[in-house]
């Protein structure tokens, strides 16, 4: 069966609406979710001017670290995604072999923990955060080649005291839960 135009208009709308919404979906993820080829995927990019992933993640996280204001670019664990600082964070951590444990070939939880906790200080809108508790759940081992993607929510705000929920998931599968309660500073700490 031929596309007719109309059809193509139609892909072409929601092709956009879908890399909007999921602006790190591959090319073979687009085509499996439109019933089309690979190659047709990347012809519709080519017409509606949408750069391919690489570019996409550079571009949205470039915008994210941008914002970056209780941590340094280096200091955060994964890629950050999406940062809208006292509100919503996201980022994304392929799990690599150094990662993993050897016989297991799941990730270290001290990973998937410093995904967590860098996101929830990202989130403080103050110059410097710590954290001050964290109620965690592992529901679930990463495995080597998987990538976690981390969502933090900033619940409440006290004064400097924060309270964010984190949730990290594996292909829309819980890995992760917790709630931290952090405090933001904008002066140097002494002790």
């Amino acid at each position: 069966m031929k596309l007719t135009r109309h059809h193509k208009q139609e892909r072409h709308q929601a092709l956009q609406d879908e890399i909007v919404k999921n602006p790190f979906s591959t090319d073979e993820e687009l085509a499996k979710r439109f019933s089309v080829s690979v190659s047709t995927i990347r012809l519709d990019r080519t017409d509606l001017g949408i750069p391919e992933l690489r570019e996409r993640t550079r571009a949205v996280a470039h915008e994210a670290y941008g914002t970056l204001k209780s941590l340094e670019e280096q200091e955060l664990i994964g890629l950050l995604t999406e940062l809208r600082i006292g509100k919503l964070g996201r980022s994304e951590m392929l799990i690599e072999e150094n990662m993993v444990l050897d016989k297991a070939r799941v990730a270290r939880g001290h990973h998937l923990f410093a995904q967590a906790n860098s996101l929830a200080i990202a989130l403080v809108d103050n110059e410097m955060a710590v954290t001050g508790s964290v109620d965690l759940k592992f529901l679930r081992p990463a495995h080597l080649g998987e990538t976690v993607i981390a969502e933090g929510k900033v619940l409440k705000r006290k004064g400097n005291k924060y309270w964010v929920d984190i949730t990290a998931q594996v292909d829309q599968e819980d890995v992760l839960v917790g709630h931290w309660i952090l405090f933001g500073f904008d002066e140097e700490i002494s002790l």
